[in-house]
C-alpha cells in the first residue's frame, strides 16, 4: 500500500477547518486560470485560422511564378504547358493547382475612381472559398472557348463605387497605350479582410492575355493548394524540386509577410496570459500548502515520532496538493470548454468586422493544446510546491505533538 497516498486521500476527505476557505480559493484560482487559458488559446488559434484561411483564399498556399514577379502585380508570362504540371497535380499532399494572373487597374464610374488588382482566373479555378463568401449573385462561368465579360467584386468596392449586380463598369489598365475594358458585375463577395477586399476583383484570365499580348497558353503563374497548412514549408520544397530553374515558388507567408507576422505576434499574448495564470495558481497552492502544514503540525509530529522521515511526510502533502490541483483542473475544463463550445455553436460574442476582420469571436479546438495546458498547469503548480514542502524538515516531533 502507498502510505503517503492513503494518508493524503484521508486528509482530503476530512471536513476542512482552518484551510477550508484557502483550499476553496486555491481550487477556484486553478479552475478560473485554466478556463482563461483554454479560452485564450481557442480564441487566438481560431482567429489565426480564420484570417489565414482568408489570405490563402485570395492567394493559395504556394505561388509559382517567374523570378521578376513583384509588388506591382505585373510579371513576365509563364507557359502553362509545363513538364512539371501533370506530376505536381498527382503529388501527395497537393489538393489543387490552378492558373492565375494579376494586373493593376482603375475602376471608374460617373462619380468615383478606385485602384484595384484584376485577378485573372481560368476554368480550373477552385471556387470553394469565394462560393462560401458570396453575398450576392453567382460565381463566374469561365471556359476556354470564349472570354467572359463578367467579374466578381467585393462588398467594399460595391459600397464605395455604388455598384450593384448586373451593373456595367469600366476598368482602365495603365500601360502603353492605356486600355479600357467594360465588365458586368456578376457577383459580390465579402471576406471581412479589408486589406484584400478593397483591391481584388476576379475575372477571366483571357482579358489579361489579350491586354498583355500573351498567347492563349501563357499565364501569370500557378497557384497550389495543399491539404495541410502545417506542411507548407515541406510542400514548398517539394514544389521547388519539381519546377525548372527559370521559375520560383513562394509560400503565402512570403507573399503577405506583414499579415503573417502580425498573426505570429498574437502568440505572445497567449504566452503572457498562460504565464500569469499559472503563477497565480501556483502562488495560491503554495499558500494552501503552508497553511495545511500549520494545521497538520500535530499529525506531522506523530508521523515523525512513529519513524516517518521528512521525505514521506513531504509526499503526503504533495499528494494532497495534487488532489486539489486535479479538482481545479476538472472544474476549469468544464468551465473553459463549456464557454468555448457555447461561443462556437451560437456565436454569442459579436465583433466589429471592420476592426477585427471577423464578425464573431472564432473558436478553434485542438485536443493537443488542451492536453498540453492541463499537463503543464499540473506539473508546474506541483513543481512550485517542492521547495516550500521542505519546511516540514524544520518541524520538531516533540514540539509538533504539543502544538496547539
Amino acid at each position: 500500500m502507498n502510505l503517503p497516498f492513503f494518508i493524503a486521500r484521508k486528509m482530503g476527505a476530512e471536513k476542512p477547518k482552518l484551510t477550508g476557505l484557502v483550499k476553496a480559493i486555491a481550487i477556484l484560482s486553478i479552475s478560473l486560470g485554466l478556463a482563461v487559458m483554454i479560452i485564450a488559446v481557442s480564441v487566438v488559434t481560431g482567429f489565426q485560422d480564420e484570417i489565414r484561411s482568408k489570405v490563402i483564399g485570395f492567394g493559395s498556399h504556394i505561388q509559382i511564378t517567374n523570378f521578376d514577379y513583384n509588388l506591382s502585380y505585373e510579371a513576365r508570362p509563364v507557359s502553362k504547358l509545363q513538364d512539371f504540371y501533370p506530376d505536381l497535380k498527382n503529388e501527395e499532399g497537393i489538393k489543387h493547382i490552378q492558373v492565375f494572373g494579376t494586373k493593376p487597374g482603375i475602376i471608374k464610374t460617373d462619380d468615383e475612381i478606385h485602384g484595384v488588382i484584376f485577378k485573372g482566373i481560368g476554368d480550373d479555378f477552385h471556387w470553394d472559398f469565394f462560393r462560401e463568401r458570396l453575398k450576392q449573385g453567382s460565381i463566374l462561368n469561365i471556359t476556354d472557348t470564349a472570354r467572359s465579360d463578367q467579374i466578381i467584386i467585393s462588398e467594399y468596392i460595391s459600397r464605395l463605387m455604388q455598384l450593384n449586380l448586373d451593373d456595367n463598369v469600366f476598368v482602365y489598365f495603365i500601360q502603353d497605350p492605356p486600355r479600357v475594358r467594360r465588365f458586368n458585375v456578376a457577383g459580390i463577395y465579402e471576406t471581412g479582410l479589408e486589406e484584400l477586399d478593397r483591391i481584388f476583383i476576379l475575372g477571366d484570365i483571357g482579358h489579361l492575355q489579350r491586354l498583355n499580348d500573351w498567347t492563349t497558353d501563357q499565364v501569370g503563374g500557378f497557384e497550389v493548394l495543399i491539404d495541410n497548412y502545417r506542411q507548407l514549408e515541406r510542400m514548398n520544397e517539394t514544389v521547388m524540386e519539381k519546377i525548372p530553374y527559370t521559375l520560383t515558388s513562394r509560400t503565402i507567408r512570403q507573399v503577405y509577410p506583414q499579415i503573417f507576422d502580425w498573426l505570429a505576434l498574437l502568440d505572445m499574448n497567449v504566452y503572457v496570459i498562460i504565464i500569469i495564470m499559472i503563477l497565480v495558481a501556483g502562488i495560491n497552492m503554495i499558500t494552501t500548502l503552508l497553511i495545511s502544514v500549520l494545521e497538520k503540525t500535530n499529525l506531522i509530529g506523530i508521523l515523525k515520532a512513529l519513524g516517518a522521515d521528512n521525505k514521506l511526510v513531504r509526499k503526503i502533502f504533495l499528494y494532497h496538493a495534487g488532489f486539489l490541483i486535479l479538482r481545479g483542473l476538472v472544474l476549469g475544463n468544464l468551465l473553459g470548454i463549456g464557454i468555448a463550445l457555447l461561443q462556437q455553436k451560437f456565436g454569442l460574442i459579436k465583433l466589429s468586422q471592420e476592426s477585427y476582420f471577423v464578425d464573431v469571436v472564432p473558436i478553434n479546438f485542438e485536443f493537443l493544446h488542451i492536453l498540453a495546458i492541463n499537463l503543464g498547469t499540473f506539473i508546474i503548480c506541483l513543481a512550485m510546491l517542492i521547495i516550500p514542502s521542505y519546511i516540514i524538515a524544520k518541524v520538531s516531533p516533540v514540539k509538533a505533538i504539543t502544538f496547539r
